[in-house]
């Protein structure tokens, strides 16, 4: 599972990372799993930051190229579900709903979580979640970092 602070890592070339770059690579062939709300903080980060002139359509559409070459599998549970699975998370752990949402999938799916949130990492640990650690290589960023080799 790939949180959103690594997938805007992709996106952005201030928050390129060494730990981002070996996630995507060590992602190829592999499908991604995300909570339901993954689209929609990836989403408005982006927003924000082409309001902001962070960002240029072209490098959006490198992004949004980026992400349409993973097989990225949406996980939904109904909301009576995701609510009251969320919230007993968010407290324990002083954790954001939207990253109790990805602590929580990690937990019912017993997946390892990639992420460069402190506090979720830290969760993730306490919880007994394995945060998935990469070996770093630095990627060239004059072009999106590639899914195949």
């Amino acid at each position: 599972m790939v949180d959103a602070s690594v997938a805007l890592a992709w996106c952005f070339p201030d928050e390129a990372s060494e730990y981002a770059d070996a996630v995507l690579v060590a992602l190829e062939g592999q499908a991604v799993l995300v909570p339901a709300v993954w689209p929609l903080e990836v989403a408005n980060a982006v927003v924000v930051a082409q309001r902001r002139k962070r960002i240029t359509q072209p490098e959006i559409r490198r992004f949004v190229e980026l992400l349409e070459g993973l097989t990225i599998h949406q996980d939904a549970l109904p909301v009576a579900g995701s609510v009251s699975n969320i919230l007993p998370l968010a407290r324990e752990y002083a954790l954001s709903a939207y990253d109790a949402s990805y602590l929580e999938l990690a937990i019912r799916r017993n997946a390892p979580v990639a992420t460069m949130d402190r506090e979720l990492e830290r969760a993730g640990r306490k919880a007994g979640v394995e945060v998935l650690e990469v070996r770093t290589r630095k990627l060239k960023r004059d072009a999106p970092p590639s899914t195949t080799q």
